[in-house]
């Protein structure tokens, strides 16, 4: 059996309607983690969604963790430390280890402000993933 697996989470649309967190007294509407899901060894990965004007509530900041915010729908702002940044659709954040990050979603935002985060923590990722094998003369599966 090959090692991978797959997970429908439903459209984008649909991420408020998922309750979760990862403890139960940090759950809540609108947060999915993934890796509690699936078998992950090395990331992990929360789908999340917020009503315009709701707001996480609390501050955090990781000694290891490494965390990736990707931005999908609606109109949000990050506090990171000491500055507030504006993201939406298309906006990647990026944050290191010992930031302080909280986060919120507009009153005027148009939607839900929905995004991914993906954490990870561990060894320094390589420039190039190094470890892949290419096989050039294998065919598509889809002709």
């Amino acid at each position: 059996m090959s090692d991978y697996q797959v997970l429908e989470m439903g459209g984008l649309d649909e991420w408020r309607a998922h309750y979760g967190g990862f403890t139960p007294d940090r759950s809540r509407d609108g947060r999915r983690v993934v890796d509690h899901d699936m078998t992950m060894q090395y990331i992990g990965m929360t789908a999340n969604a917020f009503e315009p004007g709701e707001q996480a509530g609390y501050w955090h900041s990781h000694a290891r963790v490494e965390e990736l915010y990707v931005f999908l729908a609606g109109r949000g702002q990050m506090g990171l430390d000491d500055d507030i940044v504006d993201v939406g659709p298309g906006t990647v954040v990026r944050v290191g280890q010992g930031v302080w990050r909280t986060w919120r979603a507009t009153p005027d935002s148009p939607e839900q402000l929905r995004w991914l985060c993906i954490r990870a923590g561990g060894t320094e990722l390589p420039h190039l993933p190094d470890d892949s094998t290419r096989d050039n003369d294998r065919p598509s599966p889809w002709g």
